[in-house]
């Protein structure tokens, strides 16, 4: 499950390439930077926010329903891994169709996109929080950060976690950036997607093994 997490980190940063440099500098995973935007919206700094509030609104949303899924539904780690991940790889394609279809500067194409992204990753936190998968929170490295750097004594399965976990959102970041300028807006949106389903597959296949139940 580890490994499958850093995709998903990754995945992250794919994301959030799009919606800060595309979108209207506005995070769709990021919520503490949200929560700054807002802050300077209000104290009259220009940020905008409506896009800002459109995101974290819809974030909770996700991270609600994703919530009650997890508590009212509860199943083997690997099939509501593999689930949660399928359904959120249909919702990163249908972001990328309404990218390319209705574009991402005019409001209603913005907004739109916004939306879906923001619905999939609270969704996507609120399964990973029931995982607890230790340092691999997929969404946020704050925490992971600072214990890398400020803790003493730590195992090397500890290390490896936390600096695989920065190290994969700083990845997908810059693949986005890339996939951007080089490519098309849409292009980190479909690589996401694409990994969301690799995930949604591998995690579905561990499940069946004889061993399953013993799978972290």
């Amino acid at each position: 499950m580890p490994s499958l997490l850093v995709l998903l980190t990754i995945m992250t940063g794919l994301v959030d390439s799009v919606s800060f440099l595309e979108l209207g500098n506005v995070f769709v995973a990021n919520m503490t930077g949200n929560i700054i935007f807002l802050g300077l919206g209000l104290g009259g700094s220009g940020t905008e926010i409506m896009l800002t509030a459109v995101s974290t609104g819809f974030f909770c949303v996700g991270a609600v329903v994703g919530g009650r899924v997890t508590f009212t539904r509860p199943a083997h780690r690997g099939r509501l891994l593999g689930a949660a991940t399928a359904a959120q790889a249909v919702a990163l394609a249908a972001a990328a169709v309404i990218v390319a279809t209705l574009g991402h500067r005019p409001d209603s194409g913005r907004l739109a996109t916004i939306a879906v992204l923001a619905v999939s990753m609270g969704w996507q936190y609120a399964i990973v929080r029931r995982l607890e998968v230790p340092d691999l929170r997929t969404v946020v490295v704050t925490t992971t950060l600072t214990a890398l750097v400020g803790e003493r004594g730590q195992h090397r399965a500890a290390l490896a976690r936390r600096g695989l976990s920065i190290a994969a959102l700083l990845l997908g970041a810059a693949i986005g950036a890339l996939l951007i300028r080089h490519v098309s807006v849409s292009a980190p949106l479909w690589c996401a997607a694409v990994l969301l389903a690799v995930v949604a597959v591998a995690s579905f296949l561990a499940a069946r093994r004889p061993d399953a139940r013993n799978w972290a």
